[in-house]
C-alpha cells in the first residue's frame, strides 16, 4: 500500500481512518468539532499540508452523500447570500495563501465562536441574545470560505450567522450541507494549482470512501431523530468545544512560531 498511497505506515492508515470517521459524523450533522478534528488528528503522523490535501477529496465524497440524504431540506435566503459571499472569502484566501498564518486564523475563529457562545448564554445581561440579519451573512459567509481554506475551520462563522435563525434542525442540517458542499468543490481548482494533489493523494483518498459514507449515513440518522430542544444545545456545547481547541492551537501555534 506504501507504494501507491501516503500510508507509509500501519499508524498512518490507522490514525486517518479514525480521523475520517469523526468527519464523516459531523458531516452527517453531529457536530462541528468532529469535523475540525480531522485534520488536527492526521497531523499527528504526517505534514497538516498533506492531511488537509487528503481531506478534500474525502469532504467532497462526503458531501455527495450529505446531498442526497439531506435533500428537500434547505433555507435558500440563507444560501443565496453565504455561497457568494464564500466564493469572495475563498479567492481571497488563494490569493493570500503565501503569507496567510493558519494560527492567526485559527485564534481569531476560535475567538468569534467563544464569544458567539457567551453572547447566546449571557444574552440577557450584555444587550440580548444574538439576533439572525441576513446582511450580515456577506461578511460571515466571506470569513467562512477564507476560513475553509486556509484552516478547514469555515464552521464556526456559518453557525454565527445562521443559528440565530432558529431554523428546524433538518433545514440548519441541510442548508450547511448545500453550503459546504458548494464550497469544499470550488475549493478543488486552488487546491489543485498550488500542488497539494498527486495520485498517491486521490488513491489515499479513495480508499476511505466506504468509511465515509457509513459515517455520515449514521450522523445523520442521529440527527433525524433529535428534538430542537436538545439539538441545539447540544450544538452550542459543541461550538464551544471548538472555539477552545481553536484558540488553544492559534496561541500554540502563534508562540510556537
Amino acid at each position: 500500500m506504501a507504494d501507491w498511497t501516503i500510508f507509509a505506515t500501519p499508524t498512518m492508515l490507522w490514525v486517518t481512518l479514525l480521523a475520517v470517521g469523526l468527519v464523516g459524523l459531523s458531516k452527517g450533522g453531529l457536530g462541528g468539532a468532529f469535523a475540525l478534528a480531522g485534520v488536527p488528528i492526521m497531523s499527528l503522523v504526517m505534514p497538516p499540508v498533506l492531511a488537509a490535501a487528503v481531506l478534500l477529496p474525502i469532504l467532497i465524497m462526503m458531501d455527495a452523500v450529505s446531498l442526497w440524504t439531506w435533500r428537500g431540506w434547505r433555507d435558500w435566503s440563507v444560501l443565496k447570500v453565504m455561497i457568494p459571499a464564500s466564493l469572495i472569502g475563498v479567492g481571497a484566501a488563494w490569493a493570500l495563501a503565501a503569507v496567510t498564518s493558519d494560527a492567526m486564523v485559527r485564534l481569531l475563529v476560535g475567538s468569534v465562536a467563544l464569544a458567539f457562545v457567551a453572547r447566546a448564554v449571557f444574552g440577557r445581561f450584555i444587550g440580548g441574545a444574538p439576533s439572525y440579519r441576513a446582511a450580515t451573512g456577506w461578511l460571515w459567509g466571506t470569513v467562512a470560505g477564507f476560513t475553509s481554506f486556509v484552516a478547514h475551520a469555515g464552521g464556526p462563522p456559518f453557525q454565527v450567522q445562521v443559528l440565530p435563525k432558529k431554523l428546524d434542525p433538518k433545514v440548519y442540517t441541510g442548508t450547511s450541507v448545500i453550503f459546504f458542499a458548494v464550497l469544499n468543490a470550488v475549493k478543488v481548482v486552488p487546491y489543485a494549482a498550488l500542488g497539494f494533489f498527486e495520485t498517491r493523494v486521490l488513491w489515499s483518498a479513495l480508499i476511505m470512501l466506504p468509511l465515509a459514507v457509513v459515517t455520515v449515513r449514521i450522523g445523520a440518522a442521529i440527527i433525524k431523530r433529535m428534538r430542537p430542544e436538545v439539538f441545539y444545545p447540544f450544538t452550542y456545547v459543541m461550538i464551544t468545544l471548538v472555539g477552545i481547541k481553536l484558540v488553544y492551537e492559534g496561541l500554540a501555534g502563534l508562540l510556537g512560531g
